[in-house]
């Protein structure tokens, strides 16, 4: 049973660091069901690869459970070679201090992501690889999975129910080590050990973060807690609950009203929406990505050169409220059909939102966590790959000419950072190389000599191959 992380970060020799093993020196550790131990094949500056491979003692896996012990299948079986909550229990003794993102020696590079790839060359998927690419894309991975026969030597007997699964992303050490804690047993539809109520403090504290939007969240929750329905309804609950409290990824219109204060005194936020409205102009189908409550959606809807306008939201309270603005129950119907809701996060691949000609993006990157941009950059540019993209973030620079906002504060509480005109262009320059797209910045507001405007806009428009 074997999983292999590589990396190609620069020095790659840091993953040692990062998963507190060090690359020259073989650990080794006894478990309940065997030994697990760690290991580097490869260990240079251009890449590196950390290998845990588990060693599982059948007969001692026979002899402490309760029941028959001589049957011949608890002997013969695929648990010494097939990935399973095993492998996940071996992740926690191993990688446990690297799963929970701290690094004494490299502690900026545990919160940056960074460029990873998981290998597993035997997991049990029962679901196939269709349910396989909907646990791992959404986390923005690239899959590569590769079905293996039942018998090498007789093809005729078909497939079997086990992948050679390689994952690649841009995530942080932790976040790759927790997905996968989570959703190996997932896949595999089995736990070893006794699930109770002790599970889902694991699966909420291993999920924290992406899970509660996850599309398969309830698939998850039901598989992780072995099917058991009162578990899994006290889980979900749990998971819905902090799907609904206020949430570091949701569209600014939702925080908005603090900052709004603000910026009230030269109406900045209307002027925003306005010149967002001018430029995504020329295209038929747009879609608002974080739309809140509904104010640009409700702006665009007047005007009748876009066929079809797309808001979706992380929050279900935040689209309720933009379905009572836009009066969707009362609109005529040639107005309704050109307009719809959808509940989603910009962290997932969703495919609803992909051919679109447009997408605006208002105030919303500067609330989500630095280390979680990648993923949204996956989603909107790699993914969904709109023909325009407009994006508008504050001027942090800017912050120092509103006088009832303290020194070195942000315009929200909520804000997880903001970006000076310099980091802003070198992040949008660096995005459209990377995908494709030629990028122009617009000032949004008025603008100081020497500080800029209040606002700031990347216009992104992909290029024609």
């Amino acid at each position: 049973m074997v999983l292999a992380i590589t990396t190609t970060h620069h020095p790659a020799t840091d993953l040692g660091y990062l998963l507190h093993k060090n690359p020259a020196r073989p650990q080794s550790t006894e478990t309940p069901f065997g030994r697990a131990n760690v290991y580097y094949p490869e260990a240079g500056e251009e890449r590196c690869t950390a290998v845990l491979a588990l060693e599982i003692d059948p007969i001692g896996l026979v002899r402490n459970r309760r029941g028959d012990a001589g049957l011949f299948d608890q002997y013969v079986n695929d648990r010494p070679y097939a990935a399973s909550s095993f492998l996940s229990s071996a992740i926690a003794e191993m990688f446990g201090t690297a799963m929970g993102g701290r690094s004494k020696e490299r502690p900026d590079l545990a919160a940056k992501p960074i460029p990873l790839q998981a290998r597993i060359p035997v997991l049990p998927c029962r679901g196939g690889e269709s349910f396989l690419r909907r646990l791992f894309e959404p986390l923005g991975y690239e899959v590569e999975a590769t079905q293996l026969p039942l018998d090498e030597n007789f093809p005729d007997w078909g497939e079997s129910a086990y992948f050679d699964m390689t994952i690649r992303g841009e995530v942080r050490v932790s976040e790759l080590l927790s997905h996968l804690y989570l959703l190996i047993p997932v896949l595999d539809d089995y736990q070893h050990y006794w699930v109770g109520e002790g599970a889902i403090e694991k699966l909420l504290s291993k999920g924290k973060g992406w899970l509660p939007t996850h599309p398969e969240r309830e698939e998850i929750a039901e598989r992780y807690l072995r099917r058991q329905k009162p578990l899994a309804r006290k889980a979900l609950a749990r998971l819905s609950a902090a799907d609904d409290a206020p949430d570091p990824d949701e569209s600014a219109q939702e925080a908005s009203s603090e900052e709004e204060r603000i910026e009230k005194p030269i109406s900045l936020h209307e002027l925003r929406l306005r010149q967002v409205h001018e430029a995504i102009k020329g295209a038929k189908r747009v879609v608002d990505l974080g739309c809140g409550e509904g104010r640009l959606l409700q702006l665009l809807m007047r005007d009748m050169s876009f066929e079809e306008i797309v808001g979706m939201d992380v929050s279900i309270a935040s689209l309720e409220r933009a379905a009572r603005r836009l009066k969707l129950d009362s609109q005529p119907e040639r107005v309704a059909n050109r307009i719809k809701l959808l509940h989603g996060s910009l962290l997932y691949r969703d495919r609803r939102l992909e051919g679109y000609d447009a997408a605006a993006v208002v105030e919303v990157v500067e609330h989500l966590d630095p280390s979680r941009l990648a993923s949204f950059e996956r989603v909107v540019f790699e993914f969904m790959k709109p023909n325009k993209v407009v994006l508008t973030t504050p001027n942090q620079e800017y912050n120092a000419l509103f006088p009832t906002l303290p020194a070195a504060s942000f315009r929200h509480k909520d804000h997880r950072f903001e970006w000076t005109r310099r980091e802003f262009e070198d992040w949008a320059g660096a995005v459209a190389d990377r995908h494709g797209y030629d990028v122009a910045f617009e000032a949004v507001g008025p603008l100081d000599e020497n500080l800029g405007a209040p606002s700031q806009m990347a216009i992104f428009n992909r290029r024609a191959k």
